[in-house]
């Protein structure tokens, strides 16, 4: 694999330049941009999944929905429906994607919407009776098409965007150049220890005059099913099966495999087919069933709620929290139309 993308070291070539041309037509306004009289605050990357998004947008929403009506708006990776869609009782994560599903049954005070046409999105959204005062998009740092008021890019600290090349050698979806789009930049998954000598390195590292900050993975010290909760600690003597189909699952399975674990990985998004869960059925026997947040809503119809369990996780700021806070409400606060 690494041997061909080396080979296709011309295509990132020539996949730069295609990029780097609908940027410039975007900044010059030969290619329309919509702006809208609400905060509209985008979250994304500059590589090709496994940064963090949903913890982040997760972050943004216990921020700013108490005092707000706060609205999500994605693509809805993988759905199997069409243009806009509001979430509501009857819906499914094959209608809205596994992380807007997500979402919307864990935060029922907001509105989540999918479309891939995210000026529609928003648009559709503000044509409604209770309307939101602030709207949230997630991976949306390429959609030029909507000018928000507020970036969000999110790089890790194992893979940060500047050591990465372009798709197909790389992961990037456009030049590092893009990163001067952002108003703030956060640099996902540190360990929890990093240092500020560590953080000092990766600031010079990305050498960029933007807010940098530091978060970190925050695993929940229970796991949760539709019945119940357990303890991860109470997990430890209990063989299980762990299950995760997300981009980068090692932290994952580390904080929960014990000896005699058996753990199924699965593609991001994964689509668990009939035959996908007979094979988890008779793997789990009467094992209990661990698995992710985003996986737990595609697997809760096809195994016993007293069997699957989730575990929660959260972004935690590392540090210099309220400062980053201070910064986004703000935006908000003083924001009546945005440029």
């Amino acid at each position: 694999m690494i041997f061909l993308r080396k080979i296709l070291f011309p295509l990132a070539i020539l996949y730069g330049w295609i990029t780097q041309f609908r940027n410039f037509l975007y900044d010059k306004g030969i290619l329309k941009s919509y702006a809208f009289d609400i905060p509209v605050i985008a979250v994304g990357n500059l590589s090709v999944g496994g940064t963090g998004k949903t913890p982040q947008i997760e972050y943004l929403v216990r921020l700013l929905s108490t005092d707000n009506m706060v609205a999500t708006l994605s693509r809805g990776y993988k759905r199997k429906s069409k243009g806009f869609i509001l979430a509501n009782e009857i819906s499914t994560a094959a209608s809205l994607g596994d992380e807007p599903y997500q979402m919307h049954l864990k935060f029922p005070n907001i509105q989540v919407a999918v479309d891939a046409d995210r000026k529609n999105g928003i648009e559709q959204l503000l044509s409604k009776e209770n309307k939101p005062e602030i709207i949230v998009l997630d991976d949306a740092f390429q959609h030029r098409r909507v000018r928000a008021g507020f970036y969000i890019l999110l790089t890790t600290f194992e893979e940060l965007y500047v050591d990465d090349c372009l798709l197909p050698t790389g992961n990037l979806r456009e030049s590092k150049s893009g990163a001067h789009r952002a108003d703030v930049i956060i640099v996902t998954k540190c360990p929890p220890t990093i240092s500020e000598s560590e953080m000092q390195v990766v600031k010079d590292k990305l050498n960029i005059d933007k807010p940098i900050f530091f978060s970190t993975i925050s695993y929940d010290d229970s796991v949760y099913s539709l019945e119940s909760s357990l303890k991860v600690h109470e997990l430890q003597s209990i063989p299980k099966l762990l299950i995760a189909g997300i981009a980068k699952p090692k932290p994952f399975f580390a904080y929960l495999q014990n000896e005699g674990d058996e753990i199924m990985e699965f593609p991001d998004h994964h689509h668990f087919s009939e035959s996908d869960i007979d094979t988890i059925r008779k793997s789990a026997g009467n094992k209990r069933v661990i698995t992710t947040e985003k996986d737990f809503v595609r697997l809760k119809e096809h195994l016993p709620s007293s069997q699957l369990f989730y575990l929660p996780i959260k972004t935690k700021l590392v540090a210099d929290g309220d400062q980053l806070d201070q910064i986004i409400l703000n935006y908000v606060g003083t924001s009546t139309r945005n440029s």
